[in-house]
């Protein structure tokens, strides 16, 4: 199975189109307000403007933080797929049915109980760190996130890099990878260099 590729924190045109054209699955757009701080948020309307452009082949995910149902459902008729990156419940996420998965932060205490009790067969895993909700550079614990993967189809996310995913890819044999922070020029602009060399690497994982 070929490892799919979302590339998160796209707040331009220019950086989707290049991350398509590298070869990305998915992109991510972070409505979420503390994104702020790294110049990674994006509003809904802005998104739509991008997605609008984008091949169709290429999925739109919004990564959001404890948002009401209502919110979540208007974003459901924007993007293909949300991710809950907050402290949402299984039943919130059974609500939205299948375009949504649910995001957790790998930490002392998480078991695989506590994942599976999230409906849908996909899952994202990333590090946790204390002030933040995702996009700290941080790799989570690959060993669990195995473990994991043995069960439901894992998005890696946390710390990768051009660098590490292709180890990443071997060990966890995850359904996808996600990058943001590594794949930056500067806070909310990619470069275009290390997003290109981050899919070849990703891509190169699945031939040994």
């Amino acid at each position: 199975m070929m490892t799919k590729i979302k590339i998160c924190g796209i707040t331009c045109v220019e950086d989707a189109l290049a991350a398509c054209e590298a070869g990305a699955d998915a992109l991510g757009f972070v409505l979420v307000p503390e994104a702020k701080k790294r110049n990674r948020y994006i509003k809904a309307a802005e998104a739509m403007k991008i997605i609008a452009q984008l091949p169709s082949f290429v999925l739109s995910v919004a990564v959001v933080v404890n948002e009401p149902l209502e919110v979540l459902r208007d974003y459901a008729r924007i993007f293909d797929r949300i991710q809950l990156h907050g402290d949402e419940s299984p039943e919130l996420c059974r609500a939205l049915g299948s375009c949504a998965y649910k995001a957790f932060q790998v930490k002392t205490g998480l078991e695989l109980s506590g994942i599976e009790c999230y409906p849908g067969s996909t899952c994202l895993l990333d590090a946790w760190t204390p002030d933040s909700r995702g996009g700290s550079g941080h790799t989570c614990d690959w060993d669990f996130a195995a473990q994991v993967a043995a069960e439901k189809n894992v998005i890696l996310a946390g710390g990768l890099t051009p660098e590490n995913v292709e180890e990443a890819v071997r060990r966890v044999r995850p359904y996808g990878v996600d990058a943001s922070s590594s794949l930056e020029s500067e806070p909310g602009k990619k470069d275009y260099e290390q997003l290109q060399r981050f899919i070849n690497n990703t891509r190169k994982a699945l031939l040994a």
